[in-house]
């Protein structure tokens, strides 16, 4: 397993070792002593499934304390680009983001800690995305921004996506208070 940082403290790439032959693949999603290695010292408590088809954007989301939620995401089938952006206030890169290409073929995951909101648009019909939490999800706690905030000027590689209505009337980043 290799883990690569993002060049954002504490969002990472996970690289999974695979092991392949003519029968198929095997890997490794999770290991909790090799995460500890790596330095992500986390207790998952909830798994999280969505399907959607091609150019679906969900996101930009998130919890707020006591609620915040860790994310290790990957795609299953399909393929979506990842984005993640810096919510802590305090942080250096407060408002930055990061995204990655995350496919079935691939098999990456990305380490998404508190602090920041996450969001994804699907690259292929019936992508399945799948995420493990470390916090449990509460209505009250979920937050939101715009996905294509102006002042965070996202490269999603898409001009008109698949929306729910609250993703279309997420706050803007300007008019966004940071619970962190």
């Amino acid at each position: 397993m290799e883990i690569v940082e993002t060049g954002i403290p504490d969002l990472l790439i996970v690289k999974p070792a695979v092991f392949e032959d003519h029968r198929g693949y095997f890997f490794e999603s999770y290991n909790k002593e090799k995460f500890l290695q790596k330095g992500i010292d986390q207790n998952f408590v909830q798994d999280n499934e969505s399907k959607s088809a091609k150019n679906v954007l969900r996101g930009l989301h998130f919890q707020k304390p006591p609620f915040a939620q860790g994310k290790l995401v990957r795609v299953m089938k399909g393929a979506v680009l990842d984005v993640a952006v810096d919510i802590r206030k305090m942080s250096p890169t407060y408002g930055k983001w990061a995204s990655i290409v995350l496919t079935e073929s691939n098999k990456w995951m990305y380490w998404i800690p508190p602090g920041f909101a996450h969001g994804f648009v699907t690259l292929e019909d019936d992508t399945v995305f799948f995420y493990k939490c470390t916090n449990v999800y509460n209505k009250a706690s979920e937050g939101s921004i715009r996905w294509n905030d102006p002042d965070l000027n996202i490269d999603w590689g898409i001009t008109e996506p698949l929306l729910s209505d609250k993703d279309r009337e997420a706050p803007l980043f300007r008019d966004f208070i940071s619970p962190f």
